[in-house]
């Protein structure tokens, strides 16, 4: 999907979890799914999935009596758009500021730091 990324609720997001992770998915998968992990009805379900495809963000196809369904956006993509929405209406796309602010900042593990220092390294190479 080109351009600016809709509108997704929390909700909706939950459904794109799902069909992120096992696409394609059917909408009797997606169901089950969030069926046993939330308290939404079936119904709830559907209706979000039926927003999603109006918000053209899921594809679908039908094969034979089940609609199969895939994500028309990728979900780093979707990620690091939100992100950076976050980032700028909150700290002012000031990354400095974001991370001084978080709690836990001072806190991090090892593990955790070297991730961070590889983000750092592999962004660096690409803007060399």
């Amino acid at each position: 999907m080109k351009g600016k990324l809709p509108q997704i609720s929390d909700a909706e997001f939950e459904v794109m979890k799902i069909v992120w992770k096992h696409a394609p998915v059917s909408t009797n998968e997606i169901t089950d799914r969030l069926v046993q992990s939330t308290d939404w009805s079936p119904k709830t379900v559907q209706t979000l999935i039926r927003r999603l495809v109006t918000k053209e963000v899921l594809t679908y196809e039908k094969k034979g009596r089940v609609f199969v369904y895939t994500p028309a956006v990728k979900e780093d993509e979707y990620l690091r758009e939100k992100s950076s929405l976050f980032l700028n209406r909150y700290f002012g796309g000031d990354i400095m500021v974001f991370l001084s602010s978080c709690p836990e900042a001072d806190a991090l593990s090892d593990q955790e730091m070297e991730k961070l220092e590889d983000i750092l390294l592999h962004t660096r190479k690409k803007s060399v």
